[in-house]
């Protein structure tokens, strides 16, 4: 039997903006281990991104995860991270923050920790829970597919 908030996202997964997203390839669901789901972000070159995101709690606690080698089941190595050419994807793409086990974003449950400033330099950022795990994938797909994105070292051609 699967807990209230597996079946939270569950639920969201379900319903139709997930779905068209998935659809029209921005993001794809590769699996579920709960609590961690993990889920590839195509970026503007087509590259997916796999994040896996530790969701328990959701959705009243925001998910928190970074850039995933599933094949080694660990952290993706630095020179596989999206690049960037100085802008706003190198603030939230930091293999240094947390170890790369958390993106620096306001809707990220570790990076909001220690952070009060962005609820007012930022608020569009923070974790709104009726809004589930489609605002955390809306802003790390726009941040692949901005001007600021650089393909990694290791992505393959």
């Amino acid at each position: 039997m699967s807990l209230p908030d597996e079946r939270a996202f569950c639920a969201d997964i379900g319903k139709p903006a997930f779905r068209l997203a998935q659809l029209e390839g921005r993001w794809r669901l590769i699996g579920i281990a709960w609590p961690h789901v993990v889920i590839a972000v195509t970026a503007a070159d087509g590259h997916a991104y796999v994040l896996r995101l530790n969701c328990a709690g959701y959705p009243q606690q925001p998910p928190t995860g970074g850039p995933w080698d599933p094949e080694k089941n660990a952290v993706l190595p630095v020179a596989r991270w999206p690049r960037s050419k100085g802008g706003r994807l190198g603030t939230v793409f930091r293999p240094e923050w947390k170890g790369g086990t958390a993106l620096y974003l306001p809707c990220d449950r570790e990076s909001i920790v220690g952070h009060d400033n962005w609820r007012h330099e930022l608020p569009s950022k923070l974790w709104r829970p009726a809004a589930g795990i489609n605002q955390y994938l809306e802003l790390v797909h726009e941040l692949l597919n901005c001007a600021d994105y650089c393909p990694s070292v290791g992505a393959a051609a």
